[in-house]
């Protein structure tokens, strides 16, 4: 597995993935009806230092994590991370290599932590993921994602320092 920074040409198969899963409304809070070219714009075109990657296994796309600052200005040393993963490459160990390399891309490029806002609890193992390495549940937001199957479940608001 190769992970490396995001390319301009890797937005189609990116995407490929990515909208089923927005659509799906398990683990993304997104409208299911979010569009392509705001999907780009949030993933692909934000500035520095914001910084995307991609896991790469046998030439495809596996997987991908976007980083940027949590809050603008005096919130901004606090990195956030949204990651999408391929269904067709699950449990292969996609999610975990992408968040190692996320939480060093976020400390080298001078983040002080990482925090994640909205962990759904049902994706237990994102839940898992995170916790093994290293984010702290904070808090539970009772309520704060309406699944499409399971109504109101809670979130987690996760945070490790780098």
């Amino acid at each position: 597995m190769l992970i490396r920074d995001a390319r301009r040409d890797d937005w189609a198969e990116m995407w490929a993935f990515m909208r089923p899963i927005v659509e799906a409304c398990e683990t993304y809070p997104w409208p299911p009806d979010t569009t392509e070219s705001w999907t780009r714009a949030y993933w692909m075109e934000r500035p520095a230092p914001a910084a995307r990657l991609v896991a790469e296994i046998d030439g495809r796309i596996a997987g991908t994590v976007e980083i940027h600052p949590n809050l603008p200005g005096q919130g901004s040393h606090v990195a956030n991370a949204g990651f999408m993963v391929d269904p067709a490459f699950g449990r292969r160990g996609v999610g975990r290599a992408l968040g190692e390399a996320a939480l060093a891309r976020a400390k080298a490029d001078g983040f002080h932590a990482m925090q994640f806002n909205a962990v759904v609890a049902t994706n237990t193992h994102a839940v898992k993921l995170w916790h093994s390495l290293g984010m702290r549940t904070l808090a539970l937001i009772p309520g704060g994602f309406h699944h499409p199957t399971e109504g109101l479940v809670d979130m987690h608001l996760m945070f490790r320092e780098l």
